[in-house]
């Protein structure tokens, strides 16, 4: 399979052709703020969370994301009690960005049957990431949809889907987005756990070959004794207790980023002008992400737009504030690195010196 599949777009995720869909989407929908009498969302689209403005200095941030195809793996192990992780790491992982505390999520879990034994095993992995978290899981919906879910064989089993909305608090005053980086800023990345919750359409078809616990069943040398499926299933990291232990300390973090879909990219989502970024540091990428590279014979263009490569989270500060922000982060049992700088750029891009790299907007170029 993997000389057949060389890209996400031949994988089934079209980016580009998404980013086309999504605009008509979102212009529709930005009606709709003045339908209302309070709570008016102040952020643009684009963001990693909008905030609604709650007229008492709060503010409440809100986003929603779902496992996607990682769930494709849980179904072929019949192993959900990490996936609820995962969800949650989605969703509190975004509304740390705009500088929100995450409170509560609330899930929404489609599945065939009411099988006791799944609905406890998503139940497992929800409390895990919520006591990552500390955040409430307060309520959510099951939906009995057979109808709706693909089978999948051997078995003919139908699969599930599982999405969440967060909710966070944040100060109005206390808002990040980006708008004050300045050239000169130094970029400090966490690491991540894996794949986290991206890239699976196209990892799952470089690196499996059907939907089945023996299409997962290889260990192969480089993972050094893991399994696919146990790799591929390792929950995503959770960031709040570093990312609010340098909030709560008072640092001015000018930006932060999850190095979710589109990789490392998503640096690009902030509301400062004429400012790009120049990662001269990146770490080496975890092991099974360099299985996929070289299974699949993917360009490095390809990884970066398709998987974080090893950096999970990022924080923007001035390189007056890096030092104390490393220290904090290191306190708190994380292990951050100074990946690169902010630069003055008109096209606002994002260089990989170490790859040769060039992106914007939803794609990177070899120069």
């Amino acid at each position: 399979m993997s000389n057949e599949v060389r890209s996400y777009a031949q994988a089934g995720v079209d980016v580009a052709a998404l980013a086309g869909g999504l605009g008509n989407l979102v212009g529709r929908l930005a009606e709709t703020s003045s339908l209302i009498r309070r709570g008016k969302p102040v952020l643009p689209n684009g963001l990693f969370a909008n905030v609604l403005d709650l007229g008492t200095g709060q503010g409440l941030a809100i986003g929603t994301g779902g496992v996607g195809t990682k769930l494709l793996v849980a179904h072929a192990l019949q192993k959900y009690d990490t996936v609820g992780i995962d969800l949650i790491a989605t969703n509190v992982n975004d509304l740390l960005c705009v500088g929100a505390e995450p409170i509560a999520m609330v899930d929404s879990v489609a599945v065939p049957d009411a099988d006791a034994d799944l609905l406890e095993q998503l139940a497992i992995g929800l409390v895990e990431g919520a006591r990552q978290a500390r955040i409430s899981v307060p309520g959510g919906e099951i939906a009995q949809v057979r109808e709706l879910l693909a089978t999948h064989p051997p078995d003919g089993r139908a699969g599930v889907d599982l999405v969440g909305t967060a909710v966070g608090i944040v100060p109005m005053d206390r808002l990040v987005v980006g708008e004050d980086v300045q050239p000169g800023d130094l970029v400090i990345g966490l690491p991540s756990s894996g794949l986290h919750a991206n890239g699976y359409t196209l990892a799952r078809k470089v690196l499996a070959t059907g939907y089945g616990a023996e299409d997962y069943a290889e260990r192969p040398d480089e993972l050094g004794g893991s399994s696919i499926g146990e790799e591929l299933l390792t929950p995503a990291r959770v960031y709040v207790r570093e990312v609010m232990s340098v909030l709560d300390a008072g640092v001015p973090i000018k930006a932060m980023a999850h190095i979710a879909g589109d990789g490392l990219l998503n640096l690009l989502r902030i509301q400062s002008e004429a400012v790009g970024f120049v990662l001269e540091s990146l770490p080496d990428p975890p092991a099974v992400m360099q299985l996929v590279a070289s299974r699949g014979g993917l360009a490095p263009a390809e990884m970066y737009l398709t998987f974080n490569m090893g950096i999970g989270f990022t924080f923007v500060v001035s390189e007056a504030q890096a030092g104390r922000t490393v220290e904090i982060l290191r306190e708190a049992g994380s292990e951050p690195m100074v990946l690169g700088r902010a630069v003055r750029d008109d096209c606002s891009g994002l260089s990989l010196p170490q790859h040769h790299l060039v992106g914007s907007g939803k794609e990177f170029r070899a120069v």
